[in-house]
């Protein structure tokens, strides 16, 4: 007996192996057949695809038919091609690395895009598949998140697939950075990968970069990536190669207000004890380490983000709040912040003195809390002329004023709200951390408080004009 049964685990196991060959071989023949077509009808894939690390796996090399089945076979069925995700390459791989991107901001770009009012007024080309402007880059994002506006007050959740049906290009994400098809590590670590999106009008850290020391010893040292004198984007926001991709201030320079913050903030302004109170039952406890707010602060962040339809008119959050700054992560809470905080400083202390590290962060830091304090006068500016009736809110705006129009706001005094928000102020502490002196002060600092004087001298002149139109009538 124990005879027959050694003898047929022997038949079943050449049966197993047999087969997995034939299903090995069948694939195998089946790439053949995809990369002999392709050859003719797009060279330049085939040839990126064969000098990838794709094909040089010794155990298992990646086939075409791993990330676009077997379903298309011909010319006449090139739409049964399946165009792969992010999830694509968690299965076949990388699923630690999609663990971390899904728990960091890249994978909520796209969600983070949706939620400005300005893009529900675009034209499709760019705001859809056509990726000719805001999707463009926020298409690493995860598309199918679904917030407050669907019915999710908390936790954002997945439409199942939903949206990433509607479009054919665009889903796969981890191409943004390891471009198809020769997903090369060596290219993902290259600074000038992260230039393609962090440039231009509201983030050009790109340049910010190139403009630094950081950038200019790396582009004199032949653009070391790995063992070169200074640090590039990703060993600075993606140390060890996580790939959660996150800052402490994040993108907007914004944290969440504590209960402390705003409490203390009654002290000096008595009349809105009542709205502070009521806004301190939403906020965490906590102490952001070395930078907390100083009640002039608290309030000069409120009035940005009652200008931006976060905080409505008594200071209470709003659906704003819950999609942008919870579901969205626009803002941390002190927690959050000072861990990220820690292990910025931690790389900054590869090469510089922890006092060094900490007075670029304080001097850092100020740069913000000047500028908010700039940007909340010109708003004031603005709200006392809606307030006293010289400007007229829109019928299609629930705010006003409201920073999130972006360029679709109606007056030069909003026109220039808008260029302070996303223009001057970003370039302004963004250029302050990147340590990109002219960017700084003559792109950042420097418009923004001109734009200030242009404000407050058009709101003086509209309230003279105001004046003028009631005495002759």
């Amino acid at each position: 007996m124990l005879r027959w049964c050694l003898v047929l685990n022997i038949l079943l196991s050449n049966m197993v192996f047999a087969y997995g060959n034939s299903a090995t071989t069948n694939a195998q023949i089946t790439n053949d057949k995809c990369i002999k077509c392709h050859n003719s009808a797009t060279p330049g894939i085939v040839k990126q695809y064969l000098d990838s690390p794709m094909t040089q796996l010794i155990k298992k090399p990646v086939l075409c038919v791993d990330c676009h089945s077997f379903k298309h076979q011909t010319a006449d069925d090139v739409e049964e091609a399946i165009l792969p995700t992010a999830d694509s390459c968690a299965e076949k791989c990388h699923n630690d690395q999609l663990v971390q991107m899904r728990e960091g901001k890249h994978n909520l770009a796209w969600f983070g895009m949706k939620s400005q009012v300005a893009y529900h007024g675009q034209p499709s080309p760019i705001t859809g598949e056509g990726y000719r402007g805001c999707s463009g880059c926020h298409k690493i994002g995860q598309k199918g998140l679904m917030g407050i506006h669907q019915g999710y007050p908390n936790e954002l959740e997945s439409d199942g697939g939903q949206e990433i049906s509607e479009y054919r290009y665009g889903n796969a994400q981890c191409d943004a950075c390891h471009t198809r098809h020769s997903f090369k590590k060596s290219e993902a670590q290259d600074p000038r990968t992260c230039s393609n999106c962090h440039m231009g009008f509201d983030h050009p850290q790109w340049e910010m970069y190139m403009s630094s020391k950081h950038g200019i010893i790396w582009d004199i040292e032949k653009n070391d990536n790995v063992d070169g004198r200074t640090p590039t984007c990703q060993q600075c926001h993606m140390a060890k190669g996580n790939h959660s991709v996150r800052t402490s201030w994040g993108f907007l320079g914004l944290r969440i207000p504590t209960k402390k913050n705003v409490l203390e903030l009654i002290k000096s302004a008595p009349n809105l004890e009542e709205a502070l109170t009521s806004l301190a039952k939403y906020l965490p406890n906590g102490n952001y380490t070395g930078v907390d707010d100083d009640p002039e602060w608290v309030l000069d962040r409120a009035i940005i983000l009652q200008a931006a339809g976060i905080l409505d008119a008594n200071l209470q959050p709003t659906e704003r709040f819950i999609e942008i700054v919870v579901q969205g992560e626009a803002a941390n809470s002190p927690s959050r912040f000072n861990e990220m905080r820690a292990e910025m400083k931690a790389i900054c202390n590869d090469c510089h003195a922890k006092d060094f590290v900490t007075g670029h962060f304080n001097a850092s830091d100020n740069i913000i809390k000047s500028a908010d304090h700039e940007f909340a006068k010109a708003i004031k500016a603005v709200q006392d002329l809606y307030k006293d009736g010289i400007l007229q809110k829109p019928e299609d705006w629930k705010y006003a004023p409201d920073l999130l129009q972006y360029y679709d706001a109606k007056t030069k005094v909003e026109q220039e709200l808008y260029l302070i928000m996303l223009e001057y102020r970003q370039r302004a502490f963004q250029g302050a951390f990147h340590v990109s002196n002219d960017y700084m002060h003559w792109y950042g600092w420097a418009p923004m408080k001109a734009s200030i004087n242009i404000i407050l001298q058009e709101a003086k002149n509209m309230r003279e004009a105001a004046k003028t139109v009631k005495i002759l009538k």
